[in-house]
């Protein structure tokens, strides 16, 4: 199938998503990056019926949720609720005074909402799902892209004693997780073990672009072959030819602002859909998910 067949049918794919189940917004308790009280916003959507359903819950990029929205959230919110899951989306910017994201704000204060304090959010997201009578809280996934695939490497990570940070929420985890181009290399702000190896607590897949340039596939392979090598569930699969945000349909483009700390300089990245891989990423996450929540 040529990739100008390809999109259409992704396209009447989104379409028919779109058309089914229901949203809701309220708020969910969560913490700060100093451990202070917080809520932020949380987007529940769900398939018709009563359920109980299986769950995702969808942790944002550096763009956020509000105007200037990538919209990959929303768009794979459609995909997996058209296919019988109920989605969490929580907003970890636009209420921490990031309405437009972090992808060209290199404030300080970014790193109050980096990959690793944003775990906190995703955990508030599982607890708040796992309340909801039409969820089956023994089956929720975690999945995110860019930022929110750094977050969900991080959120996935196994605690190195009970003494760590979430320890107890990761005891009651999520049952499996997927990663679209995240960051993978280790630090303070995605992941770290005593190890060097990343152990997740649950099946963890890894799909990212060959060509992507802002947070690059090479990391990521080392990452899941050393997890692989230990005996860890990691997956991974790169996708020739494709960019950061393949799953979409925009052009690709450069932008000069944007932070990189793999661009010289420490800004420019680039962006594109690209049909086929996007295609495949629905194939690979419906079955991915479907092996582990259904």
């Amino acid at each position: 199938m040529r990739d100008g067949s390809l999109a259409i049918l992704a396209l009447f794919t989104y379409a028919l998503a779109a058309c089914a189940g229901t949203a809701s917004t309220s708020s969910i308790a969560t913490t700060t990056a100093s451990g202070a009280a917080d809520r932020i916003p949380v987007e529940v959507m769900k398939p018709e019926g009563p359920g109980p359903f299986p769950a995702g819950v969808i942790a944002h990029d550096c763009s956020g949720l509000g105007a200037r929205s990538s919209g990959a959230p929303d768009r794979w919110a459609r995909e997996l609720v058209g296919r019988g899951y109920a989605i969490l989306i929580a907003d970890s910017f636009s209420t921490r005074g990031f309405p437009n994201g972090v992808c060209t704000d290199a404030s300080p204060r970014r790193s109050d909402v980096s990959p690793a304090h944003r775990v906190r959010d995703a955990y508030a997201a599982l607890a708040h799902a796992r309340t909801l009578p039409y969820v089956d809280g023994r089956r929720v996934g975690l999945m995110g892209g860019s930022h929110g695939g750094a977050t969900t490497v991080a959120s996935m990570q196994a605690p190195e004693s009970d003494t760590d940070p979430l320890a107890r929420d990761k005891h009651t985890d999520f049952r499996a997780a997927v990663a679209l181009y995240p960051a993978c290399t280790p630090g303070a702000r995605v992941w770290r073990s005593a190890s060097g190896v990343y152990r997740p607590i649950a099946p963890l897949l890894i799909l990212i672009g060959e060509m992507d340039d802002w947070t690059p596939a090479e990391p990521c392979k080392r990452l899941a072959e050393a997890a692989q090598g230990a005996g860890y569930p990691v997956s991974i699969k790169i996708y020739p030819g494709a960019h950061h945000s393949f799953d979409s349909w925009n052009p690709r483009r450069y932008v000069p602002t944007r932070i990189n700390s793999n661009a010289p300089g420490g800004r420019g990245a680039t962006t594109g859909g690209d049909p086929a891989a996007w295609a495949d990423a629905i194939r690979e996450v419906v079955a991915f998910f479907g092996r582990h929540l259904k």
